[in-house]
């Protein structure tokens, strides 16, 4: 996965904006963090009275925009998500550690709050891309 230069660019990046669709149409941005996770599969930790959760469950087609480390570096990914409200804390232990690189101090602590907090994850499977900036001229 590392070798082609838009999957190393997802997995490097860890923020975007999400965009889901609301009942009218129009898009509901949201600031999020994510993990490509091993399975190719873009994953966000949120919490399942979100409104965003509300739309996907709508509308599962989203759109995600990635940044780079300069303004004009950024990668747009078109897909479908899922949202995963069982059993997901094996997944947002992975979303955690993949972000920050190490595993939490506390897992027990980490998992209670997560729960209290009704987190679920936010599955994408990826259809589409649209890269700009560098990653245009490296291919």
């Amino acid at each position: 996965m590392n070798q082609d230069p838009v999957q190393a660019f997802i997995a490097g990046s860890h923020r975007g904006v999400l965009a889901t669709l609301k009942r009218d149409g129009r898009p509901q941005m949201s600031n999020m963090a994510y993990l490509l996770d091993n399975d190719g599969r873009i994953k966000m930790s949120t919490r399942g009275p979100n409104v965003k959760v509300t739309n996907i469950r709508r509308d599962p087609r989203v759109t995600v925009a990635i940044q780079g480390e300069t303004f004009a570096d950024y990668l747009v990914v078109d897909g479908t998500a899922t949202i995963v409200d069982e059993n997901p804390i094996p997944t947002l232990k992975r979303i955690y550690e993949g972000i920050r690189g190490e595993p939490h101090p506390n897992w027990q602590e980490f998992e209670a709050a997560q729960v209290q907090e009704q987190r679920v994850v936010i599955d994408i499977e990826i259809q589409h891309m649209y890269p700009v900036g560098r990653l245009t001229r490296s291919r």
